[in-house]
């Protein structure tokens, strides 16, 4: 039995589905008005008062009864302080939750994070209207995502059983479940039109199947590849495009804390969902409103999720630096978004900053290799750069390709490589997809420098 359905086993908990609906339904593409906000803001300001972060306590100050006037004055909440003590920012226990689950932990220790059904209903709904543009009614759908501690598979699979949509998971790195030579057989005969997948399992398998001559073949049933559960660059889904024959979108922005943020449109632009989420922009003159930003196009992402219950969050700044549009053919007034990521995801060699968007510029834009990964030193004194071998691709060719990476990065980045050499594979954790999706832990690794 579906997960969609078991948490639909009540009338009260069908009603909410309901309700959940024709509220996205109604707002869908748009800035809500003015009064829905004070309405969902109301609602989410008093669940926050039944925590500790939030609530009245020994030593801590209630925040009392809500006001506009009182929601724009009290201060943001740092990220640092909900991933320093996140139990505090709970309405309920991890034993009174309804679903629980970790983030990965990529800056520090994972954060708990329980979840009722409130939560999953509301967020599933939210994302599903927002990709039912792109998903066809016949649409056969495989999900190459965890299904365990994180929630992402969980999501996909409810979108899926919301839209009625035939899908299976399938995720390769469930040792003795799945398995590469398994999830070709499933290929063969499930033929899936669409695939979730995480971005570094997205590259595994299309080297093997390159590798055994199989991904013309495979690719053939596949029109869009949907990248979530990792940072994905413009470069690369182009790149992974054309290994597929296939349109590859960005599918979704979000945080195991925050819920699903924004979703992919048709065009394969990332709108914000301003009906499930109260956004503001931290800006060089404060921090204003999404619906009345003066002209502020960029800064950091303030989030108020409007339908989190299990962990009511009031102004958590995300630490996310992003900039905002209206401009995209699919005609949605809700702004199209692009995430720049945080300061402290980068790191510096000899004082260039490095980003993974900017390598990732370089690597897939200039050559044809699977993966990479930074071999830097404690200092950030020395960087090598590794590229895994496109399959098929000449040696004869590699020196070529290294003189272009070398003045492509210093085209970019303005950074010249200690070193660019070509290997055969690259470590297993480069790939395993949203089990180490930090940039820092799966594609850099520190050495001694060569002297």
């Amino acid at each position: 039995m579906s997960e969609v359905r078991v948490i639909l086993h009540t009338d009260k908990r069908q009603a909410l589905l309901r309700e959940a609906q024709a509220e996205i339904r109604d707002n869908q593409g748009r800035i809500p008005a003015g009064d829905f906000y004070a309405r969902k803001l109301s609602e989410a300001w008093r669940r926050a008062r039944g925590t500790q972060a939030y609530g009245p306590g020994e030593g801590r100050d209630d925040i009392g009864e809500f006001s506009l006037e009182r929601f724009r004055d009290l201060p943001v909440t740092p990220r640092e302080s909900l991933k320093a003590d996140p139990l505090r920012y709970a309405a309920v226990s991890p034993t009174e939750a309804s679903k629980y689950y970790e983030t990965t932990g990529t800056t520090g220790q994972p954060t708990p994070t329980p979840r009722l059904a409130e939560d999953t209903i509301w967020n599933t709904v939210s994302v599903a209207e927002a990709w039912r543009p792109l998903l066809g009614a016949d649409e056969r759908v495989v999900i190459l995502l965890p299904s365990d501690v994180v929630p992402v598979a969980d999501l996909v699979s409810g979108v899926c059983e919301y839209l009625d949509l035939a899908h299976i998971r399938a995720y390769p790195f469930a040792t003795g479940i799945t398995g590469w030579d398994r999830l070709e057989a499933m290929w063969r005969t499930f033929r899936p039109t669409t695939v979730f997948v995480a971005p570094g399992v997205a590259l595994q398998f299309t080297r093997l199947l390159a590798q055994r001559g199989q991904l013309d073949e495979l690719s053939s049933s596949v029109g869009r590849l949907m990248l979530l559960g990792e940072v994905n660059t413009p470069p690369f889904r182009t790149r992974l495009g054309q290994w597929w024959n296939a349109d590859a979108h960005d599918a979704s922005y979000g945080s195991t804390e925050t819920g699903t943020l924004a979703a992919a449109c048709a065009h394969g632009r990332q709108h914000l969902l301003p009906a499930a989420t109260y956004f503001e922009l931290a800006t060089p003159e404060g921090v204003v409103p999404l619906h009345d930003r003066g002209g502020h196009d960029q800064g950091r992402l303030v989030v108020t999720p409007l339908n989190a219950h299990a962990r009511p969050l009031l102004r958590l700044d995300t630490g996310d630096e992003v900039s905002l549009a209206t401009d995209c053919p699919c005609g949605s007034a809700a702004p199209r978004i692009t995430v720049h990521g945080r300061a402290s995801d980068g790191l510096r060699v000899r004082g260039t900053p490095l980003s993974v968007r900017a390598v990732e510029e370089v690597v897939y834009g200039v050559t044809d290799a699977t993966g990479y990964m930074l071999e830097v030193d404690s200092e950030g004194t020395y960087a090598r750069l590794l590229l895994e071998r496109g399959v098929g691709t000449g040696r004869d060719r590699e020196p070529e390709e290294c003189r272009r990476v070398q003045a492509r990065s210093e085209e970019l980045l303005g950074l010249r490589w200690d070193g660019v050499v070509f290997v055969n594979s690259l470590p297993a954790n480069t790939k395993s997809g949203a089990s180490q999706k930090s940039w820092k832990r799966s594609n850099i690794r520190e050495v001694e420098a060569v002297r």
